[in-house]
């Protein structure tokens, strides 16, 4: 390894981060109010959670000499909270009553999903108990609830798993937010010009070579 030891003790200006300093809020749908006080519950007995990861999907093109990998989508991965059961079962109820209000067994109307789906938030703290990190994952709903497994030779208690889906995440942090203005604020301060055909051009030097300046593009072609 490059560098003294000095320089790697002093690399560690700060503690290091726990996985056991986390708590998470999951608001309640409005079709589950009487499902309402189990909010602060869920939040104090969430056992197990995930940071939401991100990736961007690729495709390959070869304009001119090697292959080159160009994003065209980002997909989010599903995330799984574990909560421990009470001896009252409100955990395994609530999130019952939640796969049934998307979809009820009496008739398997699907219902809309701005009816079911919340912002679910996961909070990373610090050794000092301070908010270090937070994500708030959008329209976010359950889309699985584990089995709870019967023993009678077990005397654990009962750990409940829910998968759930969302749309995205957004970094809470105030790093974040000030890298979103700037870029709104960029995008505001840039004339785009369109086609007629509704393709935006994108400041980029890829393709310059190809379309001579002057020129624009014929109807159906878009400008990469």
């Amino acid at each position: 390894m490059a560098g003294s030891i000095a320089d790697f003790k002093a690399s560690f200006n700060t503690d290091l981060a726990r996985p056991s300093r986390f708590d998470v809020n999951i608001p309640i749908p409005i079709g589950l109010l009487p499902y309402r006080e189990i909010g602060r519950t869920l939040r104090m007995r969430c056992e197990n959670a995930e940071l939401p990861g991100r990736s961007i999907s690729t495709t390959t093109m070869k304009i001119y000499g090697v292959e080159e990998k160009f994003p065209y989508q980002t997909t989010y991965s599903d995330i799984s909270l574990t909560f421990i059961v009470g001896d009252d079962m409100a955990e395994k109820k609530f999130f019952d009553a939640w796969l049934n209000w998307i979809n009820p067994t009496i008739n398997y109307n699907l219902k809309y999903k701005a009816d079911y789906a919340v912002p679910l938030t996961v909070n990373q703290y610090d050794v000092r108990n301070e908010l270090s990190y937070s994500v708030t994952m959008l329209d976010t709903f359950p889309i699985a609830v584990n089995q709870l497994d019967l023993d009678w030779s077990s005397d654990g208690h009962h750990k409940l798993t829910v998968t759930f889906a969302y749309t995205s995440w957004r970094n809470n942090s105030v790093e974040a937010l000030g890298m979103e203005l700037l870029e709104t604020t960029i995008a505001e301060s840039l004339d785009f010009p369109t086609f007629p055909t509704g393709f935006l051009r994108l400041p980029s030097n890829l393709g310059k070579d190809l379309i001579p300046p002057g020129e624009s593009l014929s109807p159906g072609e878009k400008f990469i």
